[in-house]
């Protein structure tokens, strides 16, 4: 149940987030038929370069894909993790949603709520627009995979060093290396 846990935590969340892209990407082929203007072309370089460095480093890299491996780990090394409900719901854990602190758990709910809450903003923001927002987003995104695969591969070649805060119920302090 533990190695269970573990690799679907970690498939599940990228799982997540690949839907996501896949869902934008559309929207960014569309902005190839209009004919952008300097500064469309200026915001669309810079909402990248800035939805990169804060969604998909600072975001992403540096605070979530982190705590998704240091939680899928825990679910993998520690006995009491063996119970089947969290290995079902392992992406649900690895993201904060279930078995954590309840500051967490406000956390990632509010996070949550804010992106579904831009995500519904962005609907009725037109075209070249949208799609011009939307490939700062799947940069984000896309780096945020990348992100969680590279902290996986730390774990299986045996070099993760990164101590992260669970952020486990009753634990609030406590740190996995």
């Amino acid at each position: 149940m533990r190695l269970l846990g573990f690799y679907w935590g970690i498939a599940g969340v990228i799982a997540f987030i690949s839907f996501a892209v896949i869902r934008l990407s559309p929207r960014i082929a569309e902005i190839t038929e209009y004919s952008l203007s300097p500064l469309q072309w200026l915001v669309l370089v810079g909402f990248v370069l800035w939805m990169a460095w804060a969604e998909g480093y600072k975001g992403f890299h540096r605070a979530f894909a982190p705590r998704v491996i240091a939680r899928a780990r825990y679910l993998r090394t520690n006995t009491e993790s063996s119970h089947p409900v969290l290995a079902l719901l392992a992406p649900l854990f690895c993201m904060g949603y279930i078995h954590a602190t309840r500051k967490r758990k406000i956390v990632s709910i509010a996070v949550t709520s804010v992106i579904v809450g831009l995500v519904m903003l962005l609907r009725i923001t037109p075209q070249p627009w949208r799609g011009i927002i939307d490939a700062g987003v799947v940069t984000g995104l896309s780096l945020g995979i990348l992100s969680i695969v590279y902290f996986w591969f730390q774990v299986e070649s045996g070099k993760w060093n990164h101590p992260v805060a669970l952020d486990l119920p009753g634990s609030d302090s406590k740190k996995e290396a």
